[in-house]
């Protein structure tokens, strides 16, 4: 990955380094340009071994600068069909480390949530696991993992999930009920409406779950 060292940039990178408020240090290579950088790379690499695809990743994770994480997480993204059944436990660990929620967002809903429609015998015990840890973007996980599973969400488990995080008080956890009710109710907005009446959700996790709603006309309050 040296390809991303060669392209740095210092003009952007204090303003990237700012936004993501300084807890990462940064290359200063913005989105479209590290895709494009990487987008070869990744070719080479689609016919690695599993253990060699989380053996790049981890050292990739060990170098200080965000847009070497993106990349480890890139790759591991494009081997989610090969991921074993083991593969779970370093997804965890990377959701632990340098945690925030740019990549612990994209290890939710792209690596857990290909990981699980693998394995789906693991997703409700995982789940409900990862909800009640003492690590907070684990129990944030937890929230996204379906995020994308549309009509194969697991209602029920969903729902169980929330109920156990609704009262925290904690922004990154009240952001992602609101995000993965606002997301199902593209699916089954009914079933989000009758939870969110019924449930006492805090006020940004309704706003959030509403959303959608409201800018569809489904509910005028």
């Amino acid at each position: 990955m040296e390809a991303l060292h060669s392209n740095r940039n210092e003009i952007n990178r204090e303003p990237m380094e700012a936004y993501m408020k300084n807890h990462f240090s940064f290359l200063g290579i913005k989105s479209p340009e590290r895709k494009k950088i990487l987008s070869p790379i990744l070719k080479e690499c689609r016919q690695i071994s599993e253990v060699e695809r989380l053996e790049i990743a981890s050292s990739l994770y060990d170098r200080h600068e965000r847009e070497y994480h993106y990349a480890a997480l890139a790759l591991l993204e494009k081997g989610t069909k090969k991921a074993s059944v083991s593969s779970i436990g370093f997804y965890k660990e990377l959701v632990m480390t340098a945690s925030w929620w740019d990549s612990v967002d994209m290890i939710a809903s792209n690596l857990c949530g290909d990981y699980f429609k693998k394995y789906p015998q693991y997703l409700a015990p995982i789940t409900e696991k990862w909800r009640v840890s003492s690590h907070l973007w684990v129990r944030r996980t937890s929230l996204l993992i379906q995020l994308k599973y549309k009509k194969d969400t697991n209602e029920e488990l969903l729902f169980d999930t929330i109920d156990v995080l609704k009262h925290e008080r904690e922004f990154f956890i009240e952001k992602a009920i609101g995000w993965a009710l606002r997301e199902y109710s593209k699916t089954n907005p009914e079933a989000v409406l009758n939870y969110i009446e019924k449930t006492g959700l805090r006020p940004l996790s309704q706003r959030e779950g509403l959303k959608w709603l409201k800018n569809q006309a489904k509910i005028t309050t």
